[in-house]
């Protein structure tokens, strides 16, 4: 059993002299960024706002994707500071790799393979989805007779035009990342010329009256319109909304994956992260606000709502420019929920906990062409298969649960000192309860501090999913409820004091999260609340990936670790140290005995 917990919690270490990374180092701050606005501007502007507004949120839908956007930067700055530390390929699953140990490593890898395999899909099924609306319908009523699939957990029908479109665009992938993002940059270019273009043509046509429609005009009909006004369904409709905008940021995470191919990685990657944040949220809110009030909410189409506001003010030209750009768009969304997928598998297969196949990087195109290959496959039939709506479901878990960790590898790293002496530090019980206010005036981490703030932030974790399943219980409406999270959430303030109150580490950064710890603590708090929102369809789906994951660590990884050799790598060295070490010690005693001879005799 030590063995294996000792397996279980081995971390990644350099080797003394590390390699050089195989991947061509081409990308600069320009593509980073591109490449973030491009995988996020996708679903979030051409499908999302719509849809939200329609029946969750209405014109409160800029607040929503205000929190999202808000949300979405603590995981962001966090992504960040991570770039800064470890700029190698495999986004959280390396940090939590070098971080916390390989187990819970291969859980994130494994669950980032999922994220990018069904964002991919679900992008692919968006755009087949907004090209059928644009044709009436047509190709999926086709298919749906021709090829029927009567199978309630699938598709109705299987979707050759999402098939198609992605192994397309992972043979674009596999041909060079060069060459790939090259073609990114265009399409994002002609993505921000949409969006700018529907900025400038929906404020011409704007009417601040549709922010406040009172109830009394809203159509009436089966569907639920909620009270009409800026807020229709209130602050539960904004938070609701919130929790669905902030899967339209997912996607800028894929910078952080380029460790291995930024130049600069530690400066170019954290900058790229901010940057492309601030362009995404300016993008949703623009779009989200002179949409909704181009059109009354509830008059947008869920599925493609550009087409149908423009052809309520009766602009066909622009129509048509804006869904082409759609169309450009949505592809460049695909190609960014791509990019990051053989990398992980790339970065996986390396360290040996995955097939090591994946880890070769062919000579001509210097990518890791098998596993672009592989994932590419495995998304297409993903998005031939099943539809939007499963796919959106099964995408978030994976996503909220590689943030969590990665706010928690921030904090570890953030208060921890590798050269921690056990010797120079009481663990007794006074000397402990003085620590938690620093009252031992440490000013730099020991193996106390560590341990203090390890353990506060797993207990932060544990009362947070009390919180969030008392709230699910009782509601903030009741009484119980409010008075019970409120002590709860003073206890959670409480722990982020103390874990504050410790020496942090005085390691320079070319980029550090600020406000630690409560920026972090917070991201922690804010995707397990949205952990909590999703079904329980969604958690079978999760668990049974996570099974067929860990059969294989348990059958290969284990044993195949790169990791292991390079821990027996270091142990051989440190034994030839000491032997060194050894060698030269018999004439160090002999020349000291014999001073200590002559100095004794002269003494006498």
């Amino acid at each position: 059993m030590p063995n294996l917990w000792t397996a279980l919690t081995r971390r990644k270490t350099d080797d003394v002299v590390e390699n050089e990374s195989k991947l061509a180092r081409v990308l600069n701050l320009f593509d980073l960024t591109a490449l973030g606005v491009g995988s996020t501007l996708g679903l979030g502007v051409y499908v999302l706002a719509g849809s939200v507004a329609y029946n969750i949120a209405g014109p409160a839908v800029t607040i929503s994707f205000l929190i999202a956007a808000i949300a979405s930067a603590f995981a962001g700055i966090c992504y960040a500071e991570f770039a800064a530390r470890v700029p190698k390929a495999g986004s959280a699953y390396v940090y939590s790799y070098v971080t916390i140990g390989e187990f819970v490593a291969f859980t994130i890898g494994w669950n980032l393979i999922l994220e990018y395999v069904i964002g991919t899909a679900s992008v692919a099924r968006g755009l087949s989805g907004y090209f059928d609306a644009l044709i009436n319908k047509a190709m999926s009523t086709a298919l749906e007779e021709a090829l029927p699939i009567n199978v309630n957990f699938l598709a109705d029908y299987p979707d050759f035009l999402a098939f198609g479109v992605i192994l397309l665009l992972a043979a674009v992938l596999a041909f060079g990342v060069k060459e790939s993002s090259f073609l990114n940059n265009i399409f994002t270019a002609v993505n921000m010329i949409t969006i700018g273009i529907v900025l400038v043509a929906g404020a011409i046509n704007a009417d601040p009256s549709n922010w406040t429609i009172p109830k009394d005009q809203l159509p009436s009909g089966t569907e639920n319109f909620g009270n009409g006004g800026f807020m229709p369904f209130g602050i539960a409709g904004i938070m609701a909304g919130a929790a669905k905008c902030f899967f339209g940021f997912v996607g800028f995470d894929c910078i952080a994956t380029t460790g291995e191919e930024a130049i600069n990685p530690k400066r170019n990657i954290p900058l790229a992260v901010v940057i492309s944040l601030i362009i995404i949220f300016l993008s949703y809110f623009g779009i989200s606000t002179v949409l909704t009030m181009m059109v009354p909410y509830y008059n947008l189409d869920r599925n493609a709502p550009f087409p149908k506001a423009f052809d309520e003010i009766e602009w066909y030209t622009i129509k048509w420019i804006v869904t082409i750009g759609a169309v450009f768009a949505l592809t460049t969304s695909l190609l960014g929920a791509m990019f990051p997928l053989p990398r992980v598998l790339y970065a996986m297969g390396n360290d040996g906990i995955l097939f090591k196949s994946f880890s070769k990087v062919h000579n001509y195109t210097q990518t890791p062409l098998l596993a672009t290959a592989i994932s590419g496959i495995f998304a297409a039939v993903m998005a031939l298969i099943f539809n939007l709506e499963q796919l959106i479901d099964m995408m978030s878990i994976g996503t909220l649960l590689a943030y969590t960790i990665v706010a928690i590898c921030v904090l570890v790293l953030r208060y921890q000192d590798e050269d921690m002496d056990m010797k120079t530090v009481s663990l007794r019980c006074p000397a402990v309860i003085r620590q938690f206010f620093n009252g031992n005036s440490y000013r730099e981490p020991n193996v106390l501090t560590s341990r203090i703030t390890k353990i506060g932030i797993v207990v932060f974790a544990v009362i947070c999913i009390i919180w969030d399943g008392i709230e699910s219980f009782y509601g903030v409406e009741s009484t119980t409820g409010t008075v019970t999270l409120s002590i709860i959430g003073v206890v959670l303030i409480l722990i982020t004091i103390i874990i504050g109150m410790q020496p942090v580490s005085g390691l320079e950064l070319t980029f550090k999260v600020p406000l630690v710890p409560f920026i972090p603590c917070l991201s922690v708090f804010v995707n397990i609340f949205l952990m909590f929102q999703l079904d329980q369809q969604t958690w079978i789906r999760f668990l049974v990936w996570v099974c067929i994951g860990y059969a294989i660590y348990f059958c290969y990884g284990l044993r195949n670790s790169t990791q292991v050799t390079r821990t027996e790598n270091h142990a051989q060295a440190a034994i030839r140290m000491q032997h060194t070490n050894q060698a030269f010690e018999p004439d160090w005693k002999v020349e000291n005995g014999v001073n200590g001879v002559h100095g004794i005799a002269e003494k006498h």
